[in-house]
């Protein structure tokens, strides 16, 4: 009796020791979708943060699938590209390919040489949080095409091109009564006011 009492002593501590070790690892999935230019991540399923990011121009596409961290830096320089700052980067494939902060814009898509970037408060939080659960624990899915990005932005412009013909064709642009100093009507003749310049903008 007393070697069954131990045994199962034993497999209740394996158990305990098994579900302490599950909660303390916790899944983190980040996902990047290069046809938004978003960035979701998540915590064992748990919408955690949404960021805009920036990824590779074409010629220098980020490259899509799924991935493993394998190195992070806090204060990481660039060895390729004249020592640009990548700072809290997280190296997810062995050719260089990272999430990092940038000071440049973000949102912006085809600005990278094939790195992610996001704003550096938001690639700090990032990093903390890999760090906090484990780069073993963390996967990065990236997906989309920045094609399709690119197409959106170009669209956007021409419908507000578009927009701002009809509103000038429209009589948007009409000059106003405008007070014009002696002797400098010939300056004012043909254009637009300034009320109306700035209405649009």
């Amino acid at each position: 009796m007393n070697s069954v009492k131990k045994s199962a002593c034993v497999v209740a501590a394996l158990v305990t020791l098994t579900f302490a070790s599950s909660a303390a690892r916790a899944e983190l999935l980040i996902q990047v979708d290069q046809s938004t230019q978003r960035m979701n991540v998540t915590v064992d399923g748990t919408p955690t943060y949404e960021w805009p990011v920036s990824t590779g121009r074409p010629g220098y596409e980020t490259p899509r699938g799924a991935f493993k961290p394998n190195r992070m830096d806090a204060d990481h320089h660039s060895d390729e590209y004249e020592q640009a700052p990548m700072p809290f980067a997280i190296f997810f494939d062995l050719k260089g390919h990272a999430i990092h902060g940038s000071y440049d814009p973000i949102g912006r898509p085809a600005a990278s040489h094939g790195c992610v970037r996001l704003a550096p408060a938001n690639a700090a939080k990032l990093f903390a949080l890999v760090k906090q659960q484990k780069m073993a624990n963390t996967r990065v899915e990236i997906s989309g095409d920045v094609m399709v990005a690119l197409r959106n932005i170009k669209n956007t412009q021409t419908a507000k091109n578009t927009g701002r013909q009809r509103q000038q064709d429209n009589g948007f642009y009409a000059e106003t009564d405008v007070v014009v100093p002696s002797g400098m009507d010939r300056f004012y003749r043909g254009r637009p006011s300034q009320e109306a310049v700035y209405g649009l903008y």
